[in-house]
């Protein structure tokens, strides 16, 4: 019998999603009863609103069921044009948008119309899960620049330079982040863009977290600061995190025209356009200001009591020490001083007392936990104390 073909590089090459696999997990042990605190999801916790629902509703109620333009609903790429125009001053026309089944999805498409097998992309760490493997998936390769809690995580203009090569052609930013909820002020957002465009960067600005910023912050869209930035700017968003909408699958991305067209292009032949429907919905979304502004409102109040509430706690636990977030619904604390890698930290953290978190370790961040505060006060005070209860025991 003859040995079968290997797989292609790229699903040899591929690792699966840590994140994801945890919550699965976590969820399967809930199914079976156990008494599970999870930490581990990336999403809200809160219901999509009702007047998306019904918009996404009434559209197939009409037969909204066809196949809708690659690049999205033309109405729909003009809301997200001019949200940008509005939230922003961010001034681009409907053709410049894509909308793609998810952010990760933009996120990818971005990569995927800028970089070649051989170039280099700058990967500043702790990173989201799936960059790594998106610029794998490029036949680019990751260079990981990173950065640690003593200087808030953030990435700079020097650890840039030291990066860079020739062959570097793209850097992802993700403000705010995840995992480590940092957010970064304009000034700083400034004087890293100096050193991207000196260097003829293409810039993959992840923004999914734009709108759950606190303590007063607000966010810098970087194609914003200046016609260099806005041609060399990838800006990734959706509808996600800000409207609850993680199982609609909606991403967007705003990019330069031709970059825009070769994203369009390369949809058509991945997927198609985004589900049809749902496009109805996050339209909804954009056209009805007010109520899209009350729903975001109450759920931000919520993560920012939760993020102040989690992060006490943790700060409370002899031997662990955790940087307040800024933004997103994570906190990231260092658990380095228990001696255990953060996989073996992790898995008997779920094992020995039902608290799931995502390790450091797949966010290349070995000596830090994931701690999503994006479910109930009533959790995050169970899950602390079991937290707790395991670093006591680790201690003594």
């Amino acid at each position: 019998m003859t040995s079968p073909h290997p797989l292609s590089v790229w699903a040899q090459n591929v690792s699966p999603s840590p994140t994801l696999e945890i919550d699965a997990k976590a969820k399967a042990m809930m199914a079976a009863g156990e008494d599970v605190c999870s930490f581990a999801a990336g999403e809200p916790d809160f219901d999509t609103p009702d007047f998306i629902k019904d918009a996404a509703i009434a559209a197939l109620k009409a037969g909204k069921t066809k196949y809708a333009p690659t690049p999205g609903l033309e109405e729909l790429r003009a809301a997200v044009a001019a949200r940008y125009a509005a939230e922003y001053g961010y001034q681009v026309k409907a053709s410049q948008v894509v909308i793609s089944p998810g952010g990760k999805f933009s996120c990818f498409l971005g990569l995927q119309s800028v970089c070649n097998p051989g170039d280099e992309v700058l990967v500043p760490a702790p990173y989201w899960v799936s960059y790594p493997e998106m610029v794998k998936l490029c036949g680019a390769r990751p260079v990981f620049v990173a950065a640690a809690d003593r200087t808030g995580f953030k990435l700079t203009p020097a650890m840039v330079e030291q990066a860079v090569t020739p062959k570097t052609k793209a850097v992802i930013f993700n403000n705010p982040s995840n995992p480590t909820g940092v957010v970064y002020t304009r000034a700083e957002v400034e004087a890293l863009l100096t050193v991207f465009l000196r260097h003829n960067l293409y810039i993959l600005s992840d923004e999914m977290y734009e709108h759950l910023i606190y303590d007063g912050g607000t966010p810098t869209c970087v194609a914003t600061l200046g016609p260099e930035a806005a041609a060399r700017t990838l800006t990734a968003s959706g509808f996600s995190k800000s409207y609850a909408m993680t199982g609609w699958r909606l991403g967007t991305l705003v990019a330069r025209a031709d970059i825009a067209k070769a994203a369009g292009e390369l949809q058509a032949q991945m997927s198609s356009n985004a589900t049809t429907f749902a496009q109805y919905g996050a339209l909804a979304a954009l056209r009805e200001q007010d109520k899209a502004r009350a729903s975001l409102g109450a759920m931000k109040t919520a993560f920012d009591l939760r993020r102040r509430l989690m992060h006490a706690g943790l700060v409370k636990i002899p031997g662990l020490t955790c940087v307040l977030a800024g933004g997103a619904f994570y906190l990231f604390p260092n658990i380095s001083r228990y001696g255990l890698p953060s996989v073996e930290f992790a898995a008997r953290l779920l094992a020995e007392e039902k608290v799931a978190t995502v390790p450091g370790f797949a966010f290349g961040a070995e000596g830090y936990l994931r701690l999503s505060y994006a479910t109930s006060d009533e959790r995050i005070v169970q899950g602390l104390e079991r937290l707790a209860r395991f670093c006591a025991r680790l201690s003594g």
